[in-house]
């Protein structure tokens, strides 16, 4: 019997593994995946846990009730990646074969990256939440902090989810004037980006949300470190920014795993082949979600349009036949901006977000870069989206892997 091992049941891991179960013949094919944790956690709720929009119950559930039957679960680190060999190498010595490798190790934060920032003040004034335990911490901070300035940064890119801090400034603004202190709070969003985000279309109209609602915006700031003592941050230029709360996304990078492996580039992301999720180095070896250093959003939606197309390339190279090439980096996002409204935004490698209806051309009922209820009501209907259809392999009616160009305005 022949094997594929997957190399975590996070998001993309866990869809791969329920997507293949359900295409191959179990009498000839025996899916395994690893996974150290205990737990599988709602990502994207982290962002709503600082504010009690969430509480930890909601985004937290057992990695068990996501593995389909039929699909080993193991549990335990990872030393290494012997690709040579077609060898995994556990942390207590075992050894796992396999004729097909799918790395789904995710990323994580590095705040040792820059200096001071996990310093004295570490969830004491500067925080993340891009951690369950940060975004814990960081609620807890919120129920008594009294006011001054918060600053919202990003370190550098590539980042998880690119609007979550903007969405995180947003909620904030929003936050602070429903406890009636928002006059006591200035807010600034301090980004290595020229602008609020990385398409220009969408920059524009986040750039005016943010001047909508008072949050300054220090762009081209390329942070070198935190002074814990001063309560500054201090770019290469010597620029500072002064902060009472400072809420970061740290620098994000690849499992350590990869690292040891030689596997990974500087940010221990793979290289992939953006279009078929090969790696590019090893022909049995494929990459999706946070893991590959493909130019697309590390976000879930995109995980989920990579699990799908990743599913029939996997059939392809079992067969022996060439790799189709149609990811297109295809990523849809709602994007909270307060005040119980949303944008939603869609987009690929090569068209930015535009205007326009969504997931029917002409129709809706979601419109594209305009802020609504109803695509607020999206967001937080996409935790159960999430549990009850992503996770399993169920395809979401109406939603294209691919990008449609239809019912956009490209003009």
């Amino acid at each position: 019997m022949k094997k594929i091992l997957i190399l975590g049941a996070g998001t993309a891991g866990t869809m791969m593994a329920n997507h293949l179960s359900h295409e191959l013949d179990a009498k000839e094919w025996q899916i395994q995946i690893i996974d150290e944790n205990e737990e599988h956690h709602y990502q994207p709720g982290y962002l709503f846990l600082p504010f009690e929009i969430y509480a930890p119950e909601d985004i937290i559930k057992r990695i068990e009730e996501f593995i389909p039957n039929g699909v080993e679960l193991i549990k335990g680190s990872i030393d290494v990646i012997s690709p040579k060999t077609n060898e995994v190498i556990m942390a207590d010595g075992r050894i796992l074969n396999y004729d097909i490798l799918i790395i789904a190790t995710g990323a994580k934060i590095a705040p040792e990256e820059i200096a001071g920032m996990k310093g004295s003040e570490w969830q004491k004034s500067v925080f993340d939440f891009y951690t369950f335990e940060g975004a814990l911490a960081l609620r807890n901070k919120l129920r008594e902090w009294q006011g001054g300035k918060l600053l919202v940064h990003i370190t550098e890119m590539p980042i998880k989810c690119p609007v979550a801090p903007l969405e995180f400034a947003f909620l904030a603004d929003s936050f602070f004037k429903h406890k009636n202190m928002r006059d006591k709070v200035e807010i600034s969003f301090v980004t290595p980006l020229s602008g609020a985000f990385t398409k220009p279309k969408a920059t524009a109209a986040l750039d005016h949300l943010l001047d909508e609602k008072h949050i300054k915006i220090e762009a081209d700031f390329a942070i070198e470190s935190v002074d814990n003592d001063k309560k500054v941050i201090v770019d290469y230029g010597g620029r500072e920014v002064a902060f009472d709360l400072l809420v970061t996304v740290p620098t994000n990078k690849g499992d350590e795993l990869l690292a040891r492996s030689g596997m990974g580039d500087d940010l221990n992301f793979v290289p992939t082949h953006k279009a078929t999720l090969q790696s590019l180095e090893y022909e049995n070896i494929f990459v999706l979600g946070d893991a590959s250093n493909i130019p697309a959003s590390k976000a879930g939606s995109v995980a989920h349009f990579e699990a799908e197309i990743l599913t029939q390339n996997i059939k392809h190279y079992i067969k022996g036949e060439p790799l189709a090439e149609e990811f297109d980096g295809h990523a849809n996002c709602f994007v909270e901006t307060g005040d119980g409204k949303a944008l939603l935004i869609d987009f690929n490698y090569t068209h930015e977000p535009v205007e326009g209806t969504f997931p029917f051309p002409g129709i809706g009922p979601l419109r594209l870069m305009k802020e609504s209820r109803i695509n607020h009501m999206g967001k937080l209907a996409f935790r159960w989206i999430y549990w009850n259809m992503l996770l399993k392999g169920t395809h979401i009616p109406f939603v294209s892997s691919h990008m449609e160009e239809a019912g956009k305005n490209f003009n």
